[in-house]
């Protein structure tokens, strides 16, 4: 009989960042500072607003974006909402945006009665692709969105060169590109706004937080506006236009949690070292690979330094195992000890809420509700299979690799070996 005596263990929660292969990988993303810091704060009654280390941090952000304004939000989508209110997206607008990618990149607009209008990635990546990004802009595009996705940097010349042309500003998600560089300029430095998770899994973590830099004081100050409601005395306007709104502006509450910031202040410290360990394991396995016709590595934009390594996708290429199929292929390398899989994201249009419309507001009423126009010239069209085929194509056949933070020595090398032998057991099926 069980003791009913007995108490039982709490279950841990857990949604952050580990290692994905033990006595590989020696890393552990929260230690000792961590939680020291956190428990300075708390006994300095640090739980609210706009506290001396969630300065300090957004202080130190500027400094490493070299943008004049950043301020913190309590996740990686409000700071997006954030970006797209700061730009003045509203009914009756479109927003570009990647169809690959995360689903709260783009969430915040039709919630701001704007529709999404989705494009495809550059052939054989995972970035979006700017000549797409072009031929998709009309009177309506109010703002394009481009996602830095797993770390890999987009083409930003090609991009800012479409804004340029157009006039459309430039929204920078960089939620899982943290500290990377498009010719040597830190992402998020370069479109109009940039934004980022600091999310429980990511390697600058706040368990849940967000951040939103600009140099545009107008977009700040309605990111403020929107957000940061009576933060300790105001909402940290810069200019005059909105100071007669103080200190509740719109009411609304997107405040970090101190505490959160506190973990990421002292993450963001480690992060320069976690990324050069991160690309140092990731390049030396793409290097394996050159020897795995059936595997090929992911480009970055060129002139581009990734960061964050927040996923490792490889483009599996069926035709070099004469049509063997992505799932054999994943279980065959599984087998040899490797936890490869096919990533976590669907393709945006192929969600039911795109695809299908979403009657947002009820009533049959929304941007993206079938019998709504809500001020477009048509309802919600949605999406069928096919509406993106380089997308589709790629996206059916990404393999992603394991990302080892702190690899224990031929780390890289064990698993690449593995990964051979795996690719020819599939072969052989």
């Amino acid at each position: 009989m069980p003791d009913r005596n007995k108490e039982a263990k709490p279950q841990a929660f857990v949604q952050t960042a580990k290692s994905v292969m033990d006595g590989l990988d020696r890393w552990n993303q929260v230690g000792e500072d961590e939680a020291n810091a956190v428990r300075d704060m708390a006994l300095r009654n640090e739980l609210s607003g706009g506290t001396p280390v969630v300065r300090e941090f957004e202080e130190e952000w500027r400094r490493r974006t070299g943008l004049k304004y950043a301020i913190t939000t309590f996740n990686g989508t409000s700071s997006l909402y954030s970006a797209y209110f700061g730009l003045k997206v509203g009914p009756g607008d479109e927003v570009i945006c990647p169809t690959y990618t995360w689903i709260c990149t783009i969430s915040p607009v039709p919630l701001l009665g704007a529709r999404p209008v989705f494009a495809e990635c550059v052939p054989g990546g995972v970035t979006v692709d700017p000549d797409d990004v072009r031929r998709r802009i009309t009177s309506r595009t109010r703002a394009i969105v481009v996602v830095h996705l797993w770390g890999w940097v987009c083409d930003m010349d090609a991009i800012m060169d479409v804004s340029k042309d157009t006039g459309v500003p430039v929204i920078e998600d960089c939620s899982h590109s943290h500290g990377a560089f498009y010719k040597g300029r830190p992402v998020g430095s370069i479109g109009h706004v940039g934004c980022w998770s600091l999310q429980g899994s990511k390697p600058t973590s706040a368990g849940e937080g967000g951040v939103i830099a600009t140099n545009d004081p107008e977009v700040f100050d309605r990111a403020c506006l929107i957000g940061q409601v009576n933060r300790i005395k105001g909402m940290d306007l810069v200019t005059n236009h909105y100071q007669h709104l103080q200190p509740l502006g719109t009411g609304m509450k997107f405040r970090a949690h101190p505490l959160g910031i506190g973990v990421a202040a002292v993450q963001l410290k480690k992060l320069d070292a976690l990324n050069k360990r991160r690309a140092s394991f990731v390049e030396e396995v793409e290097a394996g690979l050159t020897g795995v016709p059936a595997l090929r590595p992911i480009p970055s934009a060129q002139g581009s330094q990734r960061g964050g390594y927040y996923g490792f996708p490889t483009l599996y290429k069926p035709a070099a195992l004469d049509g063997v199929p992505r799932q054999t292929v994943i279980e065959a390398i599984r087998s040899e000890g490797v936890p490869v899989n096919p990533g976590g994201y669907e393709l945006l249009h192929r969600l039911p809420y795109f695809r299908d419309g979403f009657d947002l507001f009820g009533h049959n009423r929304g941007p993206i509700c079938k019998e709504d126009k809500a001020g477009f010239d048509a309802p919600w069209a949605g999406f069928k299979e096919g509406d993106f085929p380089i997308s589709e194509i790629a996206h059916d056949n990404f393999i992603f690799l394991p990302v080892l933070s702190d690899p224990a020595p031929e780390a890289a090398s064990k698993i690449v070996a593995a990964i051979k032998r795996g690719v020819e057991k599939a072969a052989k099926m």
